[in-house]
């Protein structure tokens, strides 16, 4: 069975670079559900961080949803 790996990226454009990929530690059986999943976490973070710091540094996350390469048992 395939399984979809969610990788999020917290970047700032004021600063020009991303933080390390944080790889979601659950995977998915279908990509549908992993992009669901992503946009409901990207949403989070920009609400934990806040209207105040995301404004100053310009931050957005971005997420992508991929095939995993670890061996399935």
């Amino acid at each position: 069975i395939m399984k979809i790996l969610l990788t999020l990226i917290l970047c700032s454009n004021i600063a020009g670079e991303c933080m390390p990929p944080f790889e979601w530690p659950v995977e998915f059986n279908s990509y549908y559900d992993c992009l669901q999943q992503g946009n409901v976490e990207s949403y989070a973070k920009l609400e934990e961080i806040g209207p105040e710091d995301v404004n100053k540094y310009q931050m957005f996350i971005k997420f992508t949803c991929d095939v995993s390469d670890k061996v399935q048992t």
